[in-house]
């Protein structure tokens, strides 16, 4: 059994709006960040592999860092404006990839957290479209305790695509 249809029935996940991500060139996903499961929820809203943008600090444990690689996500020094994931974003874009950004930047359980500007400012460096993305119950997937009955039903929710002019 694949994972979206495991995580679709786990989960109850309804995605809406997934026509509105483009079917090709690239395209960064925005999304909010409410759990350590966000990026796979986000995964169900295309069919096309996303690349995702994670936090150095993943790198940092040897177990963790081959799985990071393998997923073909890329590091970024969060608060430090760090330009080797701003060219790595930028050289993804460029290939016509998909890039996920969650600019919360962590998932810890509190909702009163920062945007930050990142992907905005990749979006306008490369002229890339921006896909907002709501990711609506993940909070309560990984935390059982907080699952009153059944399993947490999950929606993603793809906003209108923002087109950018590039600077």
């Amino acid at each position: 059994i694949g994972f979206r249809s495991f995580a679709h029935r786990l989960y109850q996940v309804r995605v809406d709006g997934a026509d509105r991500i483009p079917a090709n060139g690239p395209c960064i996903l925005v999304a909010n960040h409410e759990s350590l499961i966000d990026p796979w929820i986000l995964g169900l809203a295309t069919q096309r592999p996303i690349r995702y943008m994670a936090k150095a600090e993943l790198w940092r444990n040897p177990l963790l860092r081959p799985v990071m690689d393998a997923f073909g996500t890329f590091p970024v020094e969060r608060g430090t404006g760090d330009t080797g994931a701003l060219g790595a974003a930028g050289r993804l874009l460029r290939e016509g990839h998909v890039l996920g950004i969650f600019p919360q930047g962590t998932c810890l359980p509190f909702r009163d957290r920062p945007w930050h500007r990142g992907a905005a400012r990749i979006a306008l460096a490369s002229g890339a479209t921006i896909v907002p993305v709501a990711l609506v119950g993940t909070e309560r997937a990984l935390r059982p305790h907080r699952v009153k009955i059944g399993l947490p039903r999950i929606r993603v929710l793809v906003g209108r695509p923002l087109e950018v002019a590039r600077n």
